[in-house]
């Protein structure tokens, strides 16, 4: 077969052998990635805890092998060009079958990493005691946890990032599995003066004259909450929004408005400065459930946690 190489670009063993030849490694498949994510060399050395030097040598030898530029260059920042497009989703894939690789060479249902993450609106009320019961019965196991919004942990849970998500409904539920934990009530919060406090039975229509406190629009529980009130024609007037929970809590103490707090929040708040008030008739609530990607090797140990999330979500619903 005249002429015909195995090697990429019509290479030879003596290119393997040149010093001028590197062939395309893991860890610059990782480099590139990174780069890619955070489009900046800077940022990307300083999470990959090399010199920005020898990132940009690692990328160029890349580029070099591709025979493609990868990365349109800027005075702060890179973008992908169409060649790093296609590159990256590839290098994605092979970077996501050699961590499943290693994982089940690895899997003796005990020891491992387990990714999870929660919205900000579960993470620290319903996060921390299951981390330390879990932890008790498999002391070997290496638990990162992350916290933030609906929509990145879809994205990375889709990108095979993250191992369990916890999440509210609804979520898009394409290239992932979604199973329902619970359902919780969102409780009407008021100042402890307010009037509405003194009143036996609170509606909806009780609260549509006052102002609402709510979390920023990249919170699913505002959606939550605005939904609930427009499907009984009342559209909720937010005078103020934040990005914490615990933010809207002290607000409305404070006696800037109302608003709904899901019930692991109210049962871990002791603070007399304001109350808490189940709606009369249909109230809000909100589902909880865990995501994960059914299309990466799960291991032992991430089964177990998923029942031990079962379980812990079981005795977790208020009665």
């Amino acid at each position: 077969m005249v002429g015909f190489s195995p090697f990429p670009g019509g290479k030879n063993w003596n290119d393997y052998a040149s010093e001028s030849f590197y062939p395309m490694d893991m860890d610059q498949l990782a480099h590139f990635q990174c780069v890619a994510d955070l489009k900046n060399f800077t940022h990307a050395a300083d999470r990959l805890s090399i010199s920005q030097p020898a990132l940009s040598r690692s990328i160029q030898r890349l580029e070099e092998e591709v025979g493609q530029p990868l990365f349109e260059r800027k005075p702060r920042s890179v973008d992908l060009t169409d060649a790093g497009r296609l590159f990256q989703s590839r290098a994605e894939q092979i970077l996501l079958i050699l961590e499943d690789c290693k994982a089940e060479i690895c899997d003796d249902g005990q020891s491992g990493r387990i990714r999870i993450a929660a919205i900000p609106t579960i993470a620290p009320f319903f996060l921390p005691n299951l981390l330390r019961t879990f932890s008790d019965a498999f002391p070997k196991a290496n638990l990162m946890v992350q916290e933030h919004t609906t929509d990145n942990l879809m994205r990375r849970c889709k990108q095979g990032e993250l191992d369990v998500a916890i999440v509210a409904l609804p979520v898009p539920s394409r290239y992932v599995e979604v199973e329902e934990l619970f359902e919780e009530e969102l409780s009407l919060v008021l100042p402890r003066n307010h009037p509405l406090a003194k009143k036996k039975q609170i509606r909806i229509g009780d609260v549509e004259d006052y102002p609402f406190v709510l979390l920023d629009e990249a919170h699913c529980l505002s959606d939550s909450i605005t939904s609930y009130c427009r499907q009984r024609s009342i559209q909720p007037v937010a005078v103020e929004r934040t990005s914490q929970l615990v933010m809207v809590q002290e607000l409305v103490s404070l006696g800037h408005g109302v608003s709904f707090i899901p019930e692991m929040a109210k049962q871990l708040d002791r603070t007399r400065r304001r109350v808490y008030r189940s709606l009369h008739g249909t109230v809000p609530t909100r589902t909880i459930a865990a995501v994960w990607n059914p299309y990466r090797f799960q291991s032992r140990l991430l089964r177990e946690f998923r029942d031990h999330l079962r379980d812990y979500s079981e005795a977790f619903v208020p009665k």
